[in-house]
């Protein structure tokens, strides 16, 4: 038999149904559950019925038969009892139709339309079960449990206490006071960084301008620049004026042409002086721009050699930028020039450039007169200079007076420093080449008296930060602080060279190497504009410029992106404006425009993604030419005329 505790959890696990009626039998307590003393009628009422006559546990009483009629059972939802449908012609109630209660009527009174469970309420204590109802076996008495009587604990002995010892006068001790802990210092607080303009201003009142005066002992300094297409000999006529002018001797020469015999290539030997990567001697393309050093009677020259392909554009303008003379270098052999000038070639686009960069002086090299195609024949060299001549007037904006035609031989040496035999060319009567570069060129001038502008084209880090670049302005000597433009860095200058001579002044169109102190390599990068405090350049991402598209077969509106290259900064720029265009002819500006296409001269707002240094033109020309190239090729050449901001 299970206990009182048992039996009621048992019963409460349970659900009688009913054989005679379809339903489930809800009780009110555990014994009427128990005991079956609630009966449903078929109207879906409990009625209560005698103890002991309902439903049993009796394991002994006959089967049970369910009603295969009653609906079938869901776990988990409430049963609803369903009306019969009413007779023809009487009208009920639709909720009453489909198994609802009556409006009113909580669903909780009437179990003929569904059962809910009825409001919460105060939960009572279980009530033992009436003694008239309980069966007799709850009746019984349970054994009582005895519980041993606690053991008195024994008291452990105790030993006996010793005397103390008698108490004697303790001397009086000094109290330790707790030591005080080492405090840890607190971090010193970062020393708030000045502002940039004010520490200008304070490195301009202590600048000691430095000075120069020219007293014609000093050899000129001229950078030149060989530029042209590709496979036009460049390379090959710069390593044939070092070795004229005695800068490669002969044995190295004959090592070069013995290792060119060797790969192939007898005929580049000369190139191998200027360009020494092991990629440009194998494919014979220049692809950095080379530099080198010859002397003439007068002058010192600097040899900028820029790659003649098409995919080293930007190098090449940033060899243009830094020269004061161009040499545009044409091939005469037949197809050659046609195909570097007519069919898309980088003749147009090489001159084009260097114009932009502000060189004022053009040489025009026809190379290759002693090529069997050719045999220094007149013809040939008037056709090329009718062809090229209009372009370089028209388009390129060079005088008549500006440009200089002279026929050579790369190869052989012929009009580069000595005149050949009187059988050979002898329909020239001008000069040879470095006879003009030396006596005849009009005179390069220098301003040593303006603000310092060193333009930045290559760094490198050794036992400090070394930078290389073109001086446009100014003085530097040795110890001076000047400023690192676009950032606003104070640097100290430590060392100076000019063309990898140490100096202790480098001056105004000098090649320098600087070692700065103060700064990093990875702050620096190509285009930063070396400065003097009291006279920084400019710094701007929005500005105004005069703009002449040369080559772009759609049009240009607010709104398009391209690459600016303005000395050697290269900056993502986008077209913010079209203030207005200009008719070329006469000058006159007319605004509303809002596109512009090629052969067209306008004005318009520009802006880049990041500040850079430049000038307006008017102030400082070398800073304020820029050229716009997209899709690999130069698009159009133009001049700051403001810096907005």
């Amino acid at each position: 038999m299970l206990r009182n505790g048992a039996r009621r959890r048992f019963a409460a696990s349970l659900l009688l149904t009913d054989s005679d009626t379809y339903g489930f039998c809800l009780c009110d307590n555990v014994e009427d559950m128990y005991f079956g003393n609630y009966k449903m009628d078929p109207n879906g009422n409990r009625q209560k019925t005698n103890g002991g006559q309902g439903h049993s546990f009796n394991p002994n009483a006959s089967s049970f038969i369910p009603n295969v009629n009653a609906p079938a059972f869901v776990p988990g939802q409430a049963f609803a009892y369903q009306q019969m449908p009413p007779q023809m012609g009487y009208y009920q109630q639709p909720q009453q139709m489909y198994g609802y209660p009556p409006q009113g009527m909580p669903m909780y009174q009437n179990q003929r339309y569904g059962y809910a469970p009825p409001p919460q309420q105060q939960q009572q204590a279980p009530q033992p079960p009436v003694a008239s109802e309980a069966p007799a076996e709850w009746d019984a008495e349970e054994p009582e449990v005895t519980i041993p009587a606690p053991v008195e604990a024994k008291p452990e002995p105790v030993a006996p206490k010793e005397k103390a010892p008698e108490k004697k006068e303790a001397t009086p001790v000094e109290e330790k006071k707790p030591e005080k802990k080492e405090e840890t210092p607190a971090p010193p607080a970062p020393k708030e960084k000045k502002d940039t303009n004010d520490e200008i201003a304070s490195l301009a009142a202590k600048f000691k301008k430095a000075t120069f005066v020219d007293d014609g002992t000093r050899k000129q300094h001229v950078n030149i620049v060989f530029c042209g297409h590709v496979d036009a000999g460049k390379s090959t006529i710069g390593g044939q004026l070092m070795f004229l002018t005695g800068m490669v001797d002969k044995r190295t020469l004959e090592k070069y042409e013995r290792e060119a015999k060797e790969k192939g290539r007898e005929s580049w030997y000369l190139s191998w002086a200027l360009d020494t990567n092991e990629e440009e001697r194998e494919k014979g393309k220049t692809v950095e721009c080379g530099r080198a050093y010859f002397e003439t009677e007068r002058k010192h020259f600097t040899i900028l050699d820029a790659p003649g392909h098409k995919s080293f554009v930007p190098n090449m303008i940033s060899g243009a930028n830094q020269a004061d003379l161009a040499v545009l270098v044409i091939s005469a052999r037949k197809g050659e020039f046609e195909t570097g000038f007519d069919r898309g070639g980088q003749t147009q686009e090489h001159a084009m450039l260097v114009r932009t960069a502000g060189v004022k002086n053009l040489i025009v090299l026809i190379n290759k007169m002693d090529d069997p195609t050719v045999s220094w024949d007149e013809e040939r060299y008037n056709e090329i200079q009718n062809k090229l001549g209009p372009f370089l007037r028209k388009k390129c904006g060079y005088g008549k007076n500006d440009v200089t035609w002279i026929p050579v031989s790369g190869l052989t040496g012929a009009f580069m420093k000595d005149r050949p035999e009187s059988s050979v060319a002898s329909w020239y009567t001008g000069p040879c080449f470095i006879e003009y570069i030396d006596n005849m060129m009009p005179a390069i001038t220098r301003d040593y008296d303006g603000p310092v502008r060193v333009i930045i084209a290559d760094k490198y880090s050794d036992m400090g930060t070394i930078v290389i670049g073109k001086m446009e302005s100014g003085v530097i000597e040795k110890g001076q602080t000047m400023v690192l433009m676009p950032n606003k860095t104070p640097v100290q200058i430590i060392q100076c060279w000019s063309d990898d001579v140490e100096a202790d002044r480098v001056v105004s169109g000098d090649n320098v190497k600087l070692k700065l102190k103060n700064v990093e390599e990875s702050e620096i990068q190509s285009g930063f504009i070396l400065c003097s405090p009291d006279g920084p350049c400019s710094v701007g991402r929005v500005f105004d410029a005069e703009v002449v598209i040369l080559d772009y077969k759609s049009i240009i509106c607010p709104g398009y992106s391209c690459m600016l290259h303005i000395q050697n900064a290269v900056e993502e720029v986008s077209v913010k404006m079209i203030i207005c265009t200009i008719d070329k002819k006469t000058g006159e500006k007319q605004r509303g425009a809002r596109f512009v296409k090629q052969d067209e001269k306008c004005i318009m707002r520009l802006i880049s993604s990041e500040p850079f240094c430049m000038e307006p033109f008017k102030q400082f020309p070398q800073l304020g030419r820029f050229t716009l190239r997209d899709e690999g090729k130069t698009i159009a050449i133009g001049k700051v005329l403001k810096v907005v901001e």
